[in-house]
């Protein structure tokens, strides 16, 4: 599937929105609570709102699916899927380690994503069927001979009910026990990128995982629901928004097993 036009206008989506948000980090902002109680500022409304209008000009005809504004022409074949800040608490805390995310879904599956951190000038793109780039140079995850060696990431160990939490915990008790908390879709650039081997989440929405699938599996791992599913999008309904990336696909029933 030629995505050349589609990758090309996602980079200029990622620019626009980190021009609305480089601005504004570290500096003074307006924030609220949205009825789930997660923070939003200024800075996420206004870098999808950037988004949102290039592709209303430029791909009428598609679909958008955005975390601040909603759904666009629902019924279209091709959806744009935007985090414009995922990792809304770290950009709040002036941590460089949120990203923006572009996703392409084509009838409902995952084929073009970008994570894109500004402040850092760090760019992750993927598209299915082409191996990811950063900085336009080839990611390739590391290997990982067993999973007494991995070292395995999280945003946050509030994000997991109790019984996912205790899945996670026999997880990590058999890895490496080099836990990283924090980082959200930063956490997959880095995957992607062979710095982490497992990032394990759940409660994850449709715009926190669309644009991580095409860089996990361009780079040489897998992503998935925690029943070793592929992610689409309807996963975040029918899992819990459940998500394991791994850099080593073999290592996926090892994982699996652990976590019972």
């Amino acid at each position: 599937m030629a995505l050349e036009k589609e990758i090309a206008l996602a980079g200029r989506l990622a620019d626009a929105a980190g021009q609305t948000i480089k601005p504004l980090f570290r500096g003074d902002w307006a924030s609220e609570r949205k009825d789930d109680a997660s923070p939003v500022t200024e800075a996420d409304r206004a870098a999808e709102s950037a988004m949102r209008a290039i592709i209303e000009a430029e791909f009428p005809g598609d679909g958008i699916i955005g975390e601040e504004y909603g759904t666009h022409n629902e019924g279209a074949g091709r959806q744009w899927v935007l985090d414009p800040i995922d990792g809304t608490i770290s950009f709040m805390a002036g941590r460089p380690i949120f990203g923006t995310l572009i996703a392409l879904l084509q009838d409902g599956w995952p084929v073009m994503g970008v994570i894109d951190q500004p402040i850092a000038g760090e760019r992750w793109i993927g598209s299915i069927g082409e191996g990811t780039t950063f900085n336009g140079k080839p990611a390739s995850t590391r290997r990982c001979r067993q999973l007494s060696d991995a070292t395995i990431a999280s945003s946050g160990p509030q994000y997991f009910t109790d019984d996912q939490g205790g899945a996670f915990m026999s997880l990590a008790a058999q890895t490496s026990q080099i836990v990283v908390w924090g980082g959200d879709c930063y956490n997959y650039g880095l995957l992607a990128s062979g710095h982490l081997d497992i990032v394990c989440e759940a409660g994850l929405k449709l715009y926190d995982y669309a644009a991580l699938v095409p860089i996990v599996e361009g780079s040489g791992g897998m992503i998935a629901d925690w029943q070793g599913n592929p992610l689409d999008a309807e996963s975040a309904n029918s899992t819990g928004g459940t998500v394991i990336a791994l850099g080593e696909p073999a290592r996926l029933e090892d994982v699996l097993e652990a976590m019972g």
